[in-house]
């Protein structure tokens, strides 16, 4: 089991419920898309699973250890973080740093700690990051600071350090939020092809409908902080759609510009494709 929540709430200190009874695991290899409206605590879900937060109610395990970073020894938790990479929607990298050091950034919590340093004066690894920026385009921009690079390029140096580090779970929130339509499915699909290849578990919250539906198996709705549905990605309707994003506006959030149901076929076609040259 990757990870597994029972009736797991968050609130915070000022009283605001941004979670509430969530039930939730998931086998270590599974690909799930977090979807819903903004604000709906799909954020907040991925930050607890990656002890960044810990929850105020229920119970749960991430990646065999307890969902509570309390209980856990600092040096027992460092190990449980090294194996949890997330991506960021804005990647908290610093603009004079590199993309190489950004990039190698990824193993720093499996390095001992006269390798992290020296890397911070000498790349120790720059044909590793080289070749995870190469993954997502931009290998050419290895050593040019993050200041200089775009938002999309930002993003995308993100996704590479995570490529690198080669964690057993992957939390992405928003990870193409900054990228063209053509290069953020790129982008999804490499990040599923990584998991998949790795038997790592991979958390998608997209904002882009027809991005999850299209690259995922699995797709979860959330909506004011609770579950609102669990799916396969062909039995999620465009009612359930709708139900979801009501008060949203009148068209469901998509990054390709085309109704759900067409990327649900467009996506029942490549499988079938797919299975035929097979």
């Amino acid at each position: 089991m990757s990870f597994s929540l029972d009736g797991v709430g968050l609130t915070h200190a000022n009283g605001f419920a941004a979670l509430t009874g969530i039930s939730l695991s998931a086998d270590q290899g599974e690909c799930i898309a977090l979807i819903g409206p903004s604000g709906a605590g799909k954020t907040s879900l991925l930050s607890v699973i990656g002890t960044a937060l810990a929850p105020t109610a229920g119970q749960g395990t991430v990646l065999d250890a307890p969902l509570s970073g309390r209980t856990l020894r600092e040096s027992d938790l460092k190990q449980l973080r090294a194996r949890i990479g997330t991506v960021h929607q804005a990647p908290p990298i610093p603009g004079r740093q590199r993309a190489v050091t950004a990039v190698l950034a990824g193993r720093l919590g499996r390095w001992p700690a006269w390798k992290s340093l020296a890397s911070l004066l000498y790349p120790m690894d720059a044909p590793g990051a080289k070749a995870a920026l190469e993954r997502v385009d931009l290998a050419d921009k290895l050593f040019c600071r993050c200041d200089q690079l775009s938002g999309g390029q930002l993003q995308r140096v993100g996704i590479a350090r995570v490529l690198y580090q080669q964690p057993d779970l992957i939390l992405a929130d928003e990870p193409v939020s900054a990228l063209d339509p053509a290069l953020a499915q790129a982008t999804i699909r490499l990040l599923v092809a990584d998991a998949e290849a790795r038997g790592a578990t991979l958390i998608a919250s997209l904002h882009a409908v027809d991005l999850a539906l299209g690259n995922f198996r699995r797709i979860v709705g959330v909506k004011a902080g609770r579950i609102a549905f669990d799916l396969p990605s062909e039995r999620v309707s465009d009612a359930l759609l709708r139900e979801l994003y009501a008060g949203e506006g009148d068209e469901l959030p998509v990054q390709a510009h085309e109704p759900a149901f067409m990327t649900r076929q467009h996506a029942a076609n490549d499988a079938a494709t797919r299975a035929a040259c097979c």
